[in-house]
């Protein structure tokens, strides 16, 4: 494991394992799902498999420490069972740089992708996770995190907060709310050394 806190564990993904990516597919289908008026159990199914052929790519083609998915797991040796996710992508977007207060930053890991179990929310798994990514990226020797966050997501903003991740820009208004989009926040954050 890559750590232990709050009573979870937290590991990489192993992409060799069927059920590993079947797991987190489920957990951030279930998360990031926006139900349908009709036909909502069909459009879940296309959308969790779009989320699992994602990740499945994403696992297999990228370079070593360039991409990772994070899971937590519980810590009953009996009975494991994974609780939450977040991914880990390098990358080094000019546009995103230009948030961060470091003139020679030249990439960054962008954390996405956070989701818990619902049965499992509100008791820190969440925090277990950004831990892990703390802990990831200063492994892989990066120095800055990027992750967006909605602007009315105040629950998850105030996770973000908590774990060092300050507010720096918001989404154009014009790329946003006018066209139906939720405003999002950039966040950023120093991995601590």
């Amino acid at each position: 494991y890559l750590l232990s806190a709050y009573g979870w564990s937290v590991r990489d993904l192993n992409p060799r394992k069927q059920k590993d990516l079947q797991d987190v597919s489920l957990i951030q289908a279930e998360a990031f799902h926006s139900p349908a008026v009709v036909f909502n159990d069909f459009f879940y199914d296309i959308f969790k498999a779009e989320v699992l052929t994602a990740l499945t790519y994403k696992v297999r083609l990228s370079p070593p420490q360039r991409y990772t998915c994070l899971v937590a797991e519980t810590q009953d040796e009996d009975d494991k069972k994974m609780v939450g996710v977040v991914d880990l992508t390098a990358l080094d977007d000019k546009d995103m740089l230009q948030h961060l207060q470091d003139d020679y930053a030249d990439e960054y890991l962008y954390v996405s992708g956070l989701a818990v179990d619902e049965n499992y929310r509100r008791r820190n798994v969440a925090t277990a996770l950004l831990q892990g990514v703390d802990l990831r990226a200063s492994l892989w020797g990066f120095k800055h995190l990027i992750l967006h966050a909605y602007e009315d997501d105040v629950r998850a903003r105030r996770v973000y907060s908590k774990s060092g991740y300050k507010a720096v820009a918001l989404d154009p208004i014009w790329a946003s709310t006018w066209i139906g989009r939720r405003r999002r926040v950039i966040m950023t954050k120093r991995v601590p050394s």
